[in-house]
């Protein structure tokens, strides 16, 4: 082949080069602008997590006792067991007296007591009401910053929109590990250490898992 013929097979490739680098920058960019900042908190909480038997936490207990009006408690209905949400103008007294929102969250009924549990990152919180009397007693514990991001990073009670954040980000930090990796096949050339320390970072944890994981 002749450096006529050859020359537009060059520009060729290297148009095609040019443009895969432009469009793998762009998502790689794009994708690590959208995950930083979760990038950052589940870097930091990774940490925190393993180490949370060295972190203190000090938990603080908010209790708060309140009567519920008889017209509220008869709204309450003739249920006697299973479990069911609250009706709305009962959830709505209690979200007016007590710092919760209920929302449609199941209830546990019996003859005596409806029992709502309200886990939630970093703590958990409950109330009672007494069908009876019509007494409520709410009580939530916090145990502080550090749990509160340690179960955002495990979406622990965290509830469905943080779970849909979750899988965003996931998705995010895919595309952009995948276009890192094919931006390292296009630079590996002039960079000669590229696969070397890919085969570390697959090495490393793979023969921790072999030797000290057991």
């Amino acid at each position: 082949m002749n450096r006529a013929s050859a020359a537009p097979d060059i520009a060729a490739q290297q148009q095609r080069r040019g443009f895969w680098l432009r469009t793998l920058h762009s998502w790689h960019w794009i994708s690590s602008a959208i995950c930083l900042v979760a990038m950052l908190l589940f870097s930091i909480t990774g940490i925190t997590l393993n180490h949370s038997a060295a972190i203190e936490a000090k938990p603080e207990t908010l209790t708060r006792k309140v009567e519920m009006p008889a017209s509220v408690l008869r709204a309450l209905g003739t249920r006697e067991d299973g479990t069911a949400p609250l009706p709305g103008t009962v959830s709505d007294w209690l979200n007016d007296v007590l710092p919760v929102s209920i929302g449609a969250q199941p209830a546990e009924w019996s003859a005596d007591e409806v029992y709502l549990s309200l886990p939630r990152p970093g703590g958990d919180a409950w109330l009672s009401i007494d069908r009876s009397t019509g007494a409520v007693e709410y009580e939530r514990t916090t145990r502080g910053v550090v749990a509160y991001l340690n179960d955002l990073h495990k979406g622990r009670n965290a509830g469905a929109a943080w779970r849909w954040f979750i899988d965003a980000f996931a998705l995010a930090s895919l595309v952009f590990c995948v276009t890192g990796l094919f931006l390292l096949q296009l630079h590996a050339r002039q960079r000669r250490m590229t696969w070397p320390y890919v085969a570390l970072g697959l090495a490393l944890p793979l023969l921790i898992a072999l030797l000290f994981i057991h």
